[in-house]
């Protein structure tokens, strides 16, 4: 199994972090991982992604070029995930901020309302969260085991107290698609 992904938002979505994480849960399931981010210099609201490879077998290159997945938590990103993600590949869309469809009609597309839950469950910052439950079911390259201990060793502990909250939109994310 390999699953090649890309992430894409604007500064304060927590899109690096989406991208950290995804990998750091990967590595502690035993997958090879690669992490590329990019983001622009501004610390919100300037661009932010990130491509991630998670893979059964060692991995040649770190570059996702052609994602299998692409996750679109912003309306300016659609544009370049849908240009760039496999035909038959997986756009899973962040549907409180991404309000047209795509024009492709040779990918998967699944709609999360990763925001407005967030908001629900008690922050708007947790979407990142809300959209890695739901990419790990679509994609399968998540088993999600232990998730609770691997965000211990993650977050500094002066950020434990908001584990709760995260594991909480990972689950709502996971059952939302």
């Amino acid at each position: 199994m390999t699953e090649k992904s890309f992430f894409a938002g604007f500064g304060g979505q927590g899109i690096i972090s989406l991208g950290q994480i995804w990998v750091y849960l990967a590595m502690e399931e035993g997958k090879n991982v690669t992490f590329f981010p990019f983001y622009g210099a501004e610390k919100r609201g300037g661009i932010a992604r990130a491509g991630v490879i998670v893979s059964d077998e060692e991995i040649a290159s770190p570059l996702v070029t052609t994602p299998d997945s692409v996750l679109v938590m912003n309306q300016d990103s659609l544009a370049l995930c849908e240009k760039i993600v496999k035909p038959d590949g997986l756009m899973l869309v962040n549907s409180t901020l991404v309000k047209t469809a795509p024009e492709r009609k040779d990918i998967r597309l699944v709609k999360v309302d990763a925001q407005g839950i967030a908001e629900k469950i008690g922050d708007a910052k947790i979407a990142n969260m809300v959209a890695l439950g739901a990419l790990a079911k679509l994609t399968g390259a998540l088993k999600l085991t232990d998730t609770e201990r691997i965000l211990k060793k993650f977050f500094p502990e002066t950020k434990h107290k908001f584990i709760p909250m995260n594991l909480e939109a990972i689950q709502t994310g996971y059952k939302a698609v």
